[in-house]
């Protein structure tokens, strides 16, 4: 899935707009994502799209 957080999965939530007549049409939710330089467990470093949640909670370690 390409709008998908690469360290937690989320991606995009389905749902409905719903009008003041009650006509529901398709809508999408997108998880913020920032792309961004990470640091991973064995040392290098990458480009991934991180979720702000992750970003926040620290999940995520930046290079020097």
């Amino acid at each position: 899935m390409a709008r998908s957080c690469d360290m937690c999965g989320k991606g995009p939530r389905f749902g409905h707009n719903v009008s003041h007549a009650h006509n529901l049409t398709n809508r999408r939710w997108n998880p913020n994502l920032q792309q961004m330089r990470v640091q991973t467990a064995s040392g290098h470093v990458k480009r991934m799209k991180v979720c702000t949640r992750c970003l926040r909670s620290g999940k995520v370690r930046k290079p020097a």
